[in-house]
């Protein structure tokens, strides 16, 4: 027997939604309709955050249970040496699935592994509907745009409290030395929530140079913040070394936060989401106000909070030269990449202090 399904317009497009009725978030009786809705509703501000940039869909065809388990990169592992990869009831889907519409667009991206993939990139309101449709959740957009993947057109900052810090702790960073920071270098920055306890805050850059560049800025924003802030702020990398400081972890790598208006990785079963906001209205938020339910009649009565991000880019080399300077006077280069990355130049051990050995 077929599964039921009805057709939502969508701009010009009929978007087909399966079993419209099937419960994604138990405790509130969300449906996948009610979650294509969600997404139809916010759709002109998450498609100014994921147009023409390949996408990462993170999705969740079981709906959200408790229990449910994210796919790792064991799992993939495991599965790509025939050895069984375990059940998961989510994971991340990197290729354009099989089947799509022909009007669902993709930009062919490269990893750090060698490997390619031809991902989902945005071109207008139904392509999101769609995602919706299979599961998606959260849609993680990629720093650059189709015609250039190798040259990333946005700067990630994100506050990230770590155990014994919160979101208070974010948001006192962000309008304190961050917000300081951006202004003497003549940056715009647009704030948002992250879904989940921290703050997340976007600027455009001249799309001039490489990833490894872009991360080399970052890492200077992060240590002037840093040094302007040392009991709240920072940027070691093993949580053994951080202490109770408010981390700002950094998203120096090819796919940073997710996009505005997406879902945070279900942990919370009220579907809370990560919400564009104003620097005046920052200090009294609670994220916690901010979900699928709630957030159709804000974007109503604000808009996009977010609609003139591409009005303006600005440039890394005010940036890049305290990086320089970061190294030459202060010794501090890289900082470890993810582990799906080959051993880049200049990078130090991806070994925590207290087992490292000394040993090459």
């Amino acid at each position: 027997m077929a599964s039921p399904f009805i057709e939502i317009p969508v701009g010009d497009r009929l978007v087909k939604v399966t079993n419209p009725d099937k419960v994604y978030f138990p405790e509130h009786g969300y449906t996948k309709r009610q979650l294509v809705e969600y997404y139809l509703a916010v759709g002109e501000g998450i498609l100014r955050a994921t147009r023409d940039r390949p996408t990462t869909l993170e999705r969740w065809p079981a709906g959200v249970f408790e229990g449910a388990r994210m796919a790792t990169r064991e799992d993939y592992a495991r599965g790509q040496a025939g050895m069984g990869a375990g059940k998961s009831d989510a994971f991340y889907q990197k290729r354009i699935p099989k089947g799509a519409p022909d009007w669902v667009r993709t930009a062919r991206i490269a990893f750090p592994s060698g490997r390619s993939a031809d991902e989902v990139c945005p071109t207008e309101v139904a392509v999101i509907a769609w995602a919706a449709n299979l599961g998606t959740l959260t849609f993680h957009p990629w720093p650059v745009r189709k015609g250039d993947v190798d040259h990333p057109d946005e700067l990630r900052i994100d506050l990230d409290p770590q155990p014994g810090t919160d979101f208070s702790d974010a948001v006192r960073v962000a309008l304190g030395p961050a917000r300081d920071l951006l202004a003497e270098l003549g940056y715009t920055g647009y704030v948002k929530t992250s879904g989940k306890g921290g703050v997340h805050i976007y600027v455009r850059i001249e799309p001039r140079w490489t990833f490894t560049e872009v991360r080399r800025a970052a890492l200077a924003f992060g240590r002037e913040v840093e040094r302007r802030a040392p009991a709240e702020v920072t940027t070691k990398w093993w949580k053994e070394e951080q202490g109770r400081a408010g981390v700002h972890r950094l998203q120096p790598e090819r796919q940073g936060p997710h996009d505005r208006f997406g879902l945070q990785r279900p942990a919370a079963p009220h579907a809370p989401v990560s919400a564009p906001v104003t620097w005046d209205e920052l200090p009294d938020v609670d994220p916690h106000d901010f979900t699928i339910a709630t957030m159709p009649a804000r974007f109503a009565e604000v808009g996009d909070l977010h609609a003139a991000i591409d009005d303006a880019s600005f440039s890394l080399e005010a940036l890049l030269d305290m990086a320089d300077r970061d190294e030459k006077d202060h010794g501090l280069g890289d900082m470890p990449y993810p582990p799906n990355y080959p051993k880049m130049p200049g990078e130090p051990k991806r070994v925590q202090p207290s087992k490292d050995t000394g040993n090459p």
